[in-house]
């Protein structure tokens, strides 16, 4: 009987042991898990609710440029609009992106939105975020205001000047001299007839040897440092100048002012 007594001590004495290894690895589970949803919690970045932007500034900076001044026909809308599209698409979660559109008023833009992506509900992680919320306010604060805004790319009132190069300038001073060291973008969708009275491409054509030789040279300098710019150009009929003459015009001045040419895209259709 002495000998079952300490075969069945030795026998709690191993059940005890392994009981308390398992507890520790059962322990050492729930602290490991507990961590790694902490961990992937902590990537959900805090964002301002107005804007949608992360508080400690946004990833990357878009601007867009739209001249209504005169309006587009439907063709060069439906262009647009699917460029508008891309250009939207490829804004990265966190990223800004800020829309003007163009007065007659030199430096006057009125400005149609101003967010950040937020990422959508496919973005988050479902263990530390909700997915419905999340795609909620994506849907409310980013994708529907900009699919309102390409809806109505066709829409202008003939103005008596078209100011680019103050638009241009103004965007620069608002937007990008005051964001940190990131991804800059600004598109402009424009027929590019620069027509203000320092300069006017009606009047001098598509030289940019007198626009050197004009005020608007040093009233519409601007430092574009780091900004990559591309054209969405619209085109007008019979202009005494060609499309590369203007795309030649605009490389040069965006080239002059420090900054990224980064194409000149001719849409179809005419304005």
């Amino acid at each position: 009987m002495a000998r079952r007594k300490r075969r069945s001590r030795g026998g709690s004495s191993a059940g005890l042991i392994i009981a308390t290894v398992c507890l520790a690895v059962l322990s050492l589970g729930i602290v490991g898990g507990y961590g790694w949803l902490r961990y992937k919690a902590s990537g959900n970045v805090a964002v301002d609710q107005a804007s949608l932007c992360p508080v400690d500034g946004p990833k990357a900076e878009t601007a867009i440029l739209l001249d209504v001044t005169d309006p587009i026909s439907d063709t060069t809308a439906l262009d647009l609009r699917n460029q508008f599209q891309k250009i939207v698409a490829d804004v990265p979660i966190g990223g800004e992106i800020d829309i003007y559109a163009l007065t007659e008023k030199e430096g006057e833009l009125i400005q149609t939105f101003h967010g950040c992506n937020p990422g959508s509900g496919a973005n988050v992680d479902e263990w530390t975020s909700n997915p419905r919320l999340a795609q909620a306010r994506w849907e409310k604060g980013f994708a529907k205001p900009l699919q309102n805004i390409a809806g109505k790319l066709n829409v202008g009132e003939a103005g008596k000047q078209s100011p680019i190069m103050a638009g241009i300038q103004k965007i620069n001073l608002e937007v990008f001299a005051s964001a940190a060291d990131i991804p800059k973008h600004l598109y402009i969708a424009s027929d590019m007839v620069e027509h203000t009275d320092a300069f006017s491409n009606y009047r001098d054509g598509a030289s940019y040897q007198k626009f050197q030789q004009s005020p608007a040279r040093d009233k519409f300098r601007t430092s574009l440092d780091g900004v990559m710019i591309k054209i969405l150009a619209f085109q007008r009929p019979n202009m005494k100048f060609s499309m590369e003459d203007l795309a030649n015009f605009w490389a040069q001045w965006i080239k002059s002012n420090n900054g990224y040419f980064d194409g000149f895209v001719r849409l179809e259709g005419i304005r």
